[in-house]
């Protein structure tokens, strides 16, 4: 990993971003997502990750984080290896998965590719974390992330978006229980 992207401070904020292998579009189920949301709420409760901004896409995800707890190159590392884990089981097990055996063959591909050698990968390698060093950087960060599915034509609204913690900063409850950005 490059010295440029890296927790350095774990008193700070991170702008982390990071994608399915091959910008597989694997999150446009709702059980995907929902293995995504149940990692995030353990690793609020059991970790200490502090979730101040976020986003699923349908091939990635955006999130402003911090932590009271464990190290967040280690939320993140054990957030990735779970939902990894489980995400392929359940694209394994949904009879419905038209994509089945593509998705899976893909994920095989990358992990063959990885200079690991690893049988199978899901995340990309990266989370490219960004400390955010001052509130015009975090309100900028925030607002791309809030954007996403507008900039991506799913929506005219971002706060509609039902994926992100847009809904929590228009004064609605979404998804995840969040901290916010003062």
């Amino acid at each position: 990993m490059s010295s440029k992207y890296k927790f350095r401070d774990q008193d700070k904020l991170y702008f982390v971003s990071f994608g399915v292998v091959y910008w597989l579009d694997v999150f446009i189920r709702n059980e995907y997502r929902e293995i995504i949301l149940n990692s995030l709420r353990h690793c609020q409760d059991k970790k200490g990750l502090e979730i101040y901004g976020w986003c699923i896409m349908t091939s990635h995800m955006h999130m402003i984080i911090g932590s009271h707890g464990e190290k967040m190159e280690d939320i993140m590392r054990d957030f990735k290896t779970f939902t990894s884990r489980n995400i392929k089981e359940a694209i394994k097990n949904n009879i419905q998965e038209s994509r089945k055996e593509w998705l899976l063959w893909m994920m095989q591909k990358a992990g063959r590719q990885n200079s690991n050698n690893k049988d199978f990968q899901f995340w990309q390698q990266d989370n490219h974390p960004v400390e955010l060093f001052d509130n015009e950087i975090m309100q900028q960060k925030l607002d791309y992330i809030h954007n996403n599915p507008v900039e991506a034509g799913f929506l005219e609204e971002a706060e509609k978006y039902l994926y992100s913690s847009a809904i929590d900063y228009s004064g609605g409850k979404g998804l995840l229980d969040i901290k916010f950005i003062e």
